[in-house]
């Protein structure tokens, strides 16, 4: 099966600097920038040579590390302090491509995806970044003192597939063989049980042994049921806009502006009047409508075009940028299609516009006609906000090395926001409000996440049991345990499965949901707060919870009852709530997501 790729400031926005101030309070600070913390990735490989990746000033490589820097048939590519690992896994790819160019027997990045998405989770600083002059300043990843490894695994697409399960499965042996801690993943495939997903099984061994894998929620929004990435197990990020904007206007000869975004030169344009055109109109004899209207190359005839503009005019209201986050369009949403009962995507992250390390083999709109070269590209996908969390995931290892990839998923769940920077509710590019299937648990949080207070926390046995609430028989189970697993008896309802998130797909009447709580901060009791979703009446039992000591757990019940009239009106339509354990300094909030039958 194939799999393909889903593809400054953010950093500033999400709260660690402030105008390039690094305040005591930011986990970047307290978390020493992920130093001790190795994060790796699967894509396209990485350039070496990028300032990205430059070990200045980064300490001696982590004794835990048994990776290697595979150059035998590339011996240009180098491996550092900072850049300690780089592998390439290819075999896979030959059996659907045939025999390779011995080229391609390299961890080096030809396409940019993969220097761009390890250098915003962990690139090192690097001032004066820009992309031809547009934002210009220090780029860094969120982990920028934390060490890098690139694994290899998606190639130059044959049948549109660039990434083949079983170079994706091998890579993950290493990952776990040479001592990862974070894995970030921006590619995704089709939506397939558990057990014939090979993101999926690769990445529940990676969190068996402690690894911490992010994914990409796939870039096919705005429909519903349209999230890739679905396992319990996996952190699946949404796309969401930062406010910094690129702002270019069309002037038209009767003085009318019309604003847009762009980052060309402006130089060449600056005082000139060009015709305009449709392309439409200019498309060759042989193309379609649909190319022709996106420009692609080869497109449109030439004697038609020359010396003329013929833009892609793209007609939308979209809220301001500076008013932001607001969803991406393109962002896949929920609901979970392989599993209703688990929320996804999880949390979502800066994904437009984003400006990060990229190859020099290529230039940066990957078109073979493109010859300019670039060292930093601006890209937007969930390919992108994907990392930004597996930055984030590095500076909660670093603080928390002992804690449970499933402990760390639910702090950075539950001190994410629904808000934005103007405390009105995320929208998304219609002026709609957001929902929980936008957004999962809401916007990041880093600085607060240090902090979570209590964590839902999941062990690798929960995880099996899942698979058996699953109806997964022994064969299929065993591909997630490597030994036999055996089931509880009686099976205990999807529901109940101790997610940082509550969903109940198919509601009749009553239903009682069970949670535990760990106590990860200092001693203190905390009481639940709900807002209801519409129709449906929730209490809590107890009502507060007393925590003594870290690591103490409290199980808790929710109870949601169908209201009947006011069910009515949204009758087989998801309706959205929260539950929020507070203690007077921790707000430990879940979404809640319901369906009235």
């Amino acid at each position: 099966m194939g799999r393909k790729l889903h593809t400054t400031r953010s950093w500033e926005f999400l709260g660690l600097e402030d105008n390039g101030v690094i305040h005591s309070s930011s986990i970047w600070k307290k978390a020493r920038f992920g130093e001790d913390t190795i994060i790796a990735n699967l894509d396209t490989g990485v350039w070496p040579e990028s300032k990205s990746f430059s070990d200045e000033k980064m300490g001696p490589i982590p004794s835990k590390w048994k990776g290697i820097c595979q150059n035998d048939a590339d011996p240009g590519f180098h491996c550092n302090r900072k850049l300690i690992g780089a592998r390439y896994f290819n075999k896979g790819y030959a059996a659907a491509a045939g025999p390779l160019s011995p080229s391609l027997n390299s961890p080096r990045d030809k396409e940019g995806h993969g220097s761009h998405t390890l250098s915003t989770a962990g690139g090192n600083f690097v001032a004066g970044a820009n992309v031809f002059g547009y934002g210009k300043g220090t780029a860094k990843g969120g982990s920028p003192k934390a060490c890098v490894a690139a694994y290899k695994v998606c190639w130059p697409p044959v049948a549109k597939n660039a990434c083949f399960d079983a170079d994706i499965l091998a890579a993950f042996d290493f990952v776990i063989h040479d001592g990862v801690d974070v894995l970030s993943v921006s590619l995704g495939g089709d939506h397939v049980p558990f057990f014939n997903d090979s993101l999926a099984i690769g990445s529940f061994h990676a969190v068996k042994h402690g690894i911490v894998v992010v994914y990409s929620a796939g870039n096919s929004g705005p429909n519903d049921g349209t999230v890739l990435n679905l396992a319990p197990w996996q952190i699946t990020v949404g796309a969401s806009t930062m406010d910094r904007q690129f702002p270019s206007y069309v002037v038209l000869g009767n003085k009318m502006r019309f604003k847009g975004e762009s980052i060309s030169s402006k130089a060449l344009l600056k005082n000139k009047f060009f015709p305009i055109i449709s392309a439409a109109d200019a498309k060759t004899s042989n193309s379609s409508a649909g190319d022709g209207l996106l420009c692609k190359a080869g497109t449109l005839d030439p004697k038609k075009v020359d010396n003329a503009i013929s833009p892609m005019v793209l007609l939308s209201s979209l809220t301001s940028i500076l008013q932001a986050p607001f969803m991406a369009a393109f962002s896949s949403k929920g609901p979970n299609t392989i599993t209703p009962e688990i929320l996804k995507p999880d949390i979502t992250a800066p994904g437009l516009s984003v400006i990060a390390a990229y190859t020099e083999a290529q230039g940066p709109t990957n078109e073979d006609f493109d010859e300019r070269r670039v060292l930093f590209n601006l890209v937007s996908g969930t390919s992108m906000s994907c990392p930004h969390v597996s930055g984030i995931v590095g500076l909660l290892k670093t603080l928390y090395p002992k804690w449970s990839p499933a402990a760390i998923k639910s702090a950075i769940m539950t001190t994410a926001t629904t808000q934005d920077n103007i405390n009105e509710p995320i929208t998304n590019t219609s002026y709609k409000k957001a929902t929980p299937f936008d957004y999962g648990a809401g916007h990041v949080q880093p600085n607060r996440a240090i902090d979570p207070g209590l964590v839902y926390d999941i062990t690798v046995n929960d995880y099996l049991n899942f698979l058996c609430a699953l109806g997964y028989n022994e064969t299929q189970i065993t591909l997630f345990s490597e030994h036999n697993h055996t089931c509880p008896k009686p099976i205990f309802s999807l529901v109940n499965f101790n997610y940082p998130s509550i969903t109940v797909p198919k509601l009749n009447n009553s239903i009682a949901v069970t949670r535990t709580v760990k106590n990860v901060g200092s001693p203190g009791t905390y009481s639940a707060r709900v807002q209801n979703p519409t129709g449906v009446a929730i209490t809590v039992k107890p009502e507060r919870l007393k925590f003594e000591k870290v690591g103490e757990e409290k199980t808790f019940k929710v109870t949601m009852k169908v209201e009947e009239e006011e069910a009515k009106k949204v009758r087989d339509y998801y309706v959205f709530g929260q539950l929020t354990w507070s203690d007077g300094k921790h707000n430990v909030r879940s979404p809640i997501v319901v369906k009235t039958i």
